[in-house]
């Protein structure tokens, strides 16, 4: 594929509606953040002089992207007390929906052109596989990276995800807040989330994940990328919960696979299934032995 038209296609903000379908072969969604990065970093770049571009082949990373990442910081505290605008423009402070329930975070902008909007369509879909409900069992927070969105733009997204998730009292469970840069730093910050604004595009680079907290606002999990297994995210709730939410089942799979900090995924643990299986056996064999002494005793 000729790479002005690849240019031309990203520049137009990454959208899935402008992308056309040459270029949805080059990467398809895979790819398309790369597109909308590449496209930032070449953006005043005409194509002849982008072919010969060093930053192509040099394999440097531009000075707009060394400060896009994620940081784990398992286990540590959020600052509870930081203020923020709830959906409805109402001052609130971020511990007010910590304390009964794990929360799941996501660090978005709401006029985000693509990325933010596969995110939070992979936590839709993800949350609707869950048989646990968002203001029952755990609660859902989106919180707006730029400090120019207002409540009217978070209130628009709450009614659009709320009635697609389409569950009874979701619009009290899954809530979208704005704030000033000070706040929003901190909390980007405090969950190591590090993103940058272009002024040239006036776009946010970002990397793409959600966290899951405790109900004490201490950082349990994270999972990577724009698609979150169900199972993945249910694990990771009920972990988060110290077991208060969940089934014996649950137990049972969290004894069976074991989260992976670099992979920010949910693994098969096979020594614990042997050790379990071993275990199993044993209790059969032994139940088995004390039926047959006890019917030759009364035989």
């Amino acid at each position: 594929m000729r790479l002005d038209t690849f240019l031309k296609n990203a520049r137009a903000g990454c959208s899935d509606a402008v992308l056309s379908a040459e270029t949805r072969r080059w990467g398809h969604r895979r790819y398309s953040f790369a597109a909308c990065l590449l496209a930032v970093t070449l953006w005043g770049v005409s194509p002849a002089r982008a072919q010969t571009s060093p930053l192509l082949n040099s394999g440097i990373r531009p000075q707009l992207l060394r400060d896009v990442g994620i940081d784990q910081k398992l286990n540590e505290q959020v600052p509870l007390d930081l203020p923020f605008l709830d959906e409805a423009g109402k001052s609130v402070r971020l511990g007010s929906y910590f304390g009964k329930r794990p929360v799941v975070l996501a660090l978005v902008y709401f006029e985000c052109p693509m990325l933010c909007t596969q995110v939070l369509n992979g936590l839709l879909r993800s949350l609707q596989n869950l048989n646990l409900d968002a203001g029952r069992q755990f609660a859902v927070l989106t919180v707006s990276i730029n400090p120019r969105e207002t409540p009217d733009l978070a209130l628009a997204k709450q009614k659009i995800y709320t009635e697609i998730y389409g569950r009874s009292g979701a619009s009290a469970g899954w809530h979208f807040l704005t704030g000033q840069q000070p706040a929003i730093e901190q909390l980007a910050k405090s969950v190591g989330f590090r993103y940058a604004y272009d002024p040239v595009s006036g776009q946010y680079a970002h990397a793409t994940a959600i966290m899951v907290l405790t109900p004490e606002g201490k950082i349990s999990r994270y999972f990577y990328g724009i698609e979150y297994p169900s199972r993945d995210l249910r694990l990771g709730l009920v972990e988060a919960s110290a077991g208060k939410i969940g089934s014996p089942v649950d137990q049972v799979l969290l004894f069976c696979y074991h989260y992976d900090p670099a992979t920010g995924k949910y693994g098969l643990v096979i020594s614990r299934i042997v050790r379990a299986a071993g275990l199993g056996t044993a209790l059969a064999l032994g139940l088995f032995m004390f039926l047959m002494f006890r019917r030759e005793r009364y035989a």
